[in-house]
């Protein structure tokens, strides 16, 4: 999704960011973080790390700007962040009065990455912004809490359950069915063998008549 292409090659400055490896606690679980120097082979590996990372800290990536060369239309930066960036505008209706305002999901986050392509080939990231100025929604696991996680570990395991059951109710009627079959198979049988013989009965008694004549 592209959005108005901007001229990104003024933003050099890396505000909330750190020139080496860093690494922060979520839910008790530690996460790599991006930092300013980080390399990728590819602007799609860069995007998969980042959008990992912010679902193991709790936040939803919004796809931005990007830069294109103005030779080959090729992509030569890009910039990501959170979903909550930015403020949604004020909806006026046809004739100018306002509509009934809808709730928003930005609040002016300014979370944000910016990777550029470099001579070498690599994508490095120039700019990090770490802070939101909203509460993020799970950990590294995925869950708020720990009894968030108790509880969707215990919906799982009635989920489960049920589904076996579910599974040992149909194998009990597919077995039915299958032994229905096989007694009308053998019942069908039994009857045919009976035809055959009886036909063959009054052929016999037609062959011995024919002769008796």
């Amino acid at each position: 999704m592209d959005f108005t292409v901007v001229d990104l090659g003024k933003e050099n400055e890396a505000e909330n960011s750190s020139l080496e490896e860093s690494t922060s606690i979520f839910g008790g679980v530690e996460v790599e973080e991006p930092y300013v120097g980080m390399e990728f082979d590819s602007e799609e590996a860069a995007k998969k790390f980042y959008v990992e990372y912010a679902r193991r800290v709790g936040f939803v990536v919004r796809i931005m700007q990007r830069r294109r060369s103005g030779i080959d239309g090729r992509t030569l930066a890009r910039r990501l962040g959170c979903n909550k960036q930015g403020f949604s505008p004020n909806n006026k209706g046809t004739l100018g009065s306002e509509k009934k305002p809808r709730p928003s999901a930005r609040e002016g986050c300014n979370a944000t990455i910016l990777v550029k392509l470099e001579k070498s080939g690599k994508w490095v990231v120039t700019r990090f912004i770490k802070d939101h100025n909203h509460l993020l929604n799970a950990n590294a696991n995925g869950f708020s809490t720990t009894g968030d996680k108790d509880k969707k570990i215990a919906e799982l395991a009635m989920e489960l359950e049920l589904q076996n059951q579910l599974c040992a109710a149909y194998r009990e009627k597919l077995l039915s069915f299958i032994k229905t079959v096989e007694e009308q198979t053998e019942e069908l049988s039994t009857k045919i063998k009976l035809i055959v013989e009886n036909i063959r009965r009054a052929e016999s008694e037609m062959q011995k008549c024919s002769q008796n004549r």
